[in-house]
């Protein structure tokens, strides 16, 4: 159980506060090996109410689930150039097993395009197999650097779906459709407004043709990339022999897809609504949507207050919310309050002996502070109030983070517009998309591109648009920001 010292406030120290508030609501812990970490129960169950989320929109668009090996042949690595030198300096690599050295090294797996292209080459041969729709909830490993819980770990979660198509068409389809499941994920269960944009060639995964992204605001103004969707071509269909037979009887690539999202989500729904008391959860998501506190302090009271807490609590079960009976002893009221705060739960009831008297409870809402966000709601009824009173504070979540996001959002016109703003929000910016620009920018202003948004580029390379920073034509407007 987390002790209830408070967290370093979010003006004094961002990032302390945010670890703060990771450990303290008992989220997740370091583990022994440098840069992974223990993800605690009420952090897992988190994770598992957005993975269910996400896997329901993935199996109501024809996407099934399956499972690869965690161990990776290096030649698989090496058969795709460009995927290679992108990962190289985050493999993990096992040239030893069962006490002896290896004949070839295994990678521990950092993505699975390699080892699913292999398998993609043996299960398609016709185009009566496409599409092949496979998505699979793992872990992976990257070598990191910079840990931080969540954000950035050696070892994390994730979901990587990975498709084959007959045509270039469908599989660019498929990269915008999962790419608008994501955006539909993040803004409905998460309440975290997300901007669909295309990554620049800079900043695209290696060895895809487009990669496409979901970027979120964080509380302070950061860029977190929440989810990735990558058209990859023919690149791996070619380094496999994704090959089938069309229907005129001739040999054809595929064209194939990859996308994902991670444990680093948790981390963003932290940084999205968290504030000095701790977590703000949406209730879509929360693990326990409201926490029943009983009151009392006579044997007559207890009897009493939890009777009719036992029919709250069933009342509210059988309507489906997700709940917790606080019936620790010995612990004082306002120090369980002060804990559930920490924790985000959404609303919390104080059931007492008046309470009790009354046939009602008090509500308050974790949003909302203070006196402006309790109300006593009657028994009767209270499965249905409680419900609205959720929806409420979902939907308020979402526009209190969007108004938030959107107040920071500006339109650039010159760089040095650019460097004054960044640290203040998001600038938007005519950009040629070349390396060089984005590496300059990064050095002068340790911003970087975040993406070039779709709702803000009906056409790329527009016709006299120029470059803010090299004044060489445009390739389209990218919000430029520091970014986890």
């Amino acid at each position: 159980m987390a002790e209830n010292k408070g967290v370093t406030p979010q003006s004094e120290d961002y990032s302390r506060w945010y670890t703060d508030v990771v450990k303290m609501a008992d989220l997740a812990d370091n583990a022994p090996v440098r840069g992974c970490m223990i993800i605690k129960p009420y952090g897992y169950e988190l994770w598992e109410n957005i993975k269910t989320a996400l896997d329901m929109r993935f199996k109501a668009t024809g996407h099934r689930n399956a499972y690869f090996p965690l161990f990776i042949p290096m030649s698989f690595i090496e058969k795709e150039a460009e995927h290679v030198e992108g990962f190289a300096p985050e493999l993990a690599v096992v040239t030893h097993g069962g006490g002896k050295e290896l004949e070839e090294p295994l990678v521990v797996r950092p993505t699975s395009e390699t080892v699913i292209g292999h398998a993609f080459s043996d299960w398609i041969q016709s185009y009566r197999d496409l599409p092949l729709l496979i998505n699979q909830w793992a872990n992976v490993v990257r070598w990191e650097k910079r840990p931080r819980l969540f954000l950035r770990t050696t070892e994390f979660l994730w979901q990587e779906g990975h498709t084959a198509h007959a045509t270039e068409e469908e599989a660019v389809a498929e990269t915008l459709q999962m790419l608008d499941i994501y955006a539909d994920m993040a803004i409905n269960e998460c309440a975290i407004p997300v901007i669909k944009g295309l990554k620049s060639p800079q900043e695209k995964f290696a060895g895809a043709a487009d990669s496409y992204a979901i970027e979120a605001m964080m509380g302070n103004t950061w860029a977190l990339q929440s989810g990735t969707s990558h058209f990859l071509g023919q690149n791996f269909a070619k380094a496999f022999n994704i090959q089938y037979l069309d229907e005129a009887n001739e040999q054809q690539y595929a064209w194939t897809t990859s996308w994902g999202v991670s444990t680093r989500m948790v981390g963003g729904v932290v940084m999205a609504h968290g504030d000095d008391k701790g977590l703000r959860l949406p209730p879509h998501i929360a693990p326990y949507q409201v926490v029943i506190t009983p009151i009392w302090k006579t044997p007559e009271d207890e009897e009493s207050v939890f009777r009719f807490t036992n029919l709250v609590a069933d009342q509210l079960r059988s309507a489906g919310i997700r709940i917790h009976v606080d019936k620790r002893a010995g612990l004082s009221p306002g120090f369980k309050f002060n804990d559930w705060e920490m924790r985000g739960v959404p609303v919390r009831l104080e059931i007492g002996p008046r309470d009790v008297e009354g046939n009602s409870v008090m509500s308050a809402r974790r949003d909302v502070p203070g006196r402006d966000g309790k109300q006593i709601l009657p028994l009767e009824g209270l499965e249905m109030a409680i419900a609205e009173l959720l929806e409420n504070i979902q939907s308020s979540m979402l526009e209190t983070a969007t108004k938030f996001r959107d107040e920071r959002l500006h339109e650039v016109e010159t760089y040095e517009e650019l460097k004054a703003l960044v640290g203040q929000g998001w600038g938007l910016m005519w950009h040629c998309g070349s390396p060089e620009c984005e590496d300059k920018i990064k050095e002068d202003t340790k911003a970087t591109s975040r993406c070039f948004p779709l709702d803000e580029n009906p056409e790329w390379n527009p016709v006299g648009e120029k470059c803010a920073v090299c004044g060489k034509p445009a390739f389209g407007r990218a919000y430029f920001s520091r970014a986890y």
